[in-house]
């Protein structure tokens, strides 16, 4: 089953952009077609990353986000149907919200066989919970909730573990990830090339590229992040 991601956490900082990327790599190793849409206008990171697969889109504007429902009724690529990765910049869950409710997506999708998640990306702060509760108020039951701990963001998740929004999240059958930093020397050279992940392992020949050490750590680092995806409804 194709899948439909938004990877969101609707506050700016959290890793959106890095989870989006990371899902991206896994769909490209997996052999999942998808398609990408980045809704930050300012950095744009996800396309700069895998331009190949993603382009901007715009969230204030119906048309705009027609255009992510519209990659399943294009036809399936070696027998399979693409998924969608969706950038949520920050502050754009009112107008996603709006178009999701007017357009009655999640009914649409579930008759097509789509399988909608919302990605939380969450830091070890205070309204990382609140905006957990507040997007499981907004959608209730019937998407997949992925929440996912950032460790690149914080270390202690007690206020999430112990909150009223993730017991919540946890009853309408919300999986939990953990995502574990990257060394923050690795992740610069890479952004500093707009590299993919599969180009910072691979190239060794040109500026910035990492050092064997630093190569091991990010496949390191993908084979762990990989182990938790794979536990995911992701296709």
């Amino acid at each position: 089953m194709p899948s439909l991601n938004f990877i969101g956490g609707e506050k700016g900082g959290v890793g959106k952009s890095v989870a989006a990327r990371l899902l991206a790599q896994y769909f490209i190793d997996r052999g999942q077609p998808f398609t990408g849409f980045d809704t930050d206008r300012s950095h744009t990171s996800f396309t700069r990353f895998y331009a190949d697969y993603a382009a901007p889109v715009i969230v204030d504007t119906y048309e705009g986000l027609d255009q992510i429902a519209a990659v399943f009724e294009e036809p399936p690529v070696d027998g399979k149907a693409k998924s969608v990765i969706v950038d949520l910049a920050a502050q754009t869950a009112a107008p996603l919200s709006r178009w999701v409710r007017d357009s009655d997506l999640l009914s649409l999708l579930a008759e097509l066989g789509v399988t909608v998640n919302f990605w939380h990306l969450a830091d070890a702060g205070k309204d990382s919970v609140d905006l957990l509760d507040r997007l499981i108020n907004t959608y209730g039951a019937g998407p997949n909730y992925i929440v996912v701990k950032n460790l690149g963001r914080g270390t202690d998740f007690a206020q999430l573990d112990q909150s009223a929004a993730l017991k919540k999240a946890l009853a309408l059958g919300a999986h939990v990830i953990t995502l574990a930093q990257l060394h923050e020397g690795s992740m610069r050279k890479i952004d500093r090339r707009n590299a993919s992940y599969w180009a910072a392992v691979h190239t060794t020949t040109v500026p910035d590229s990492l050092g064997m050490l630093e190569r091991q750590r990010v496949k390191t680092w993908l084979k762990g992040a990989y182990s938790a995806l794979d536990t995911l409804p992701l296709m």
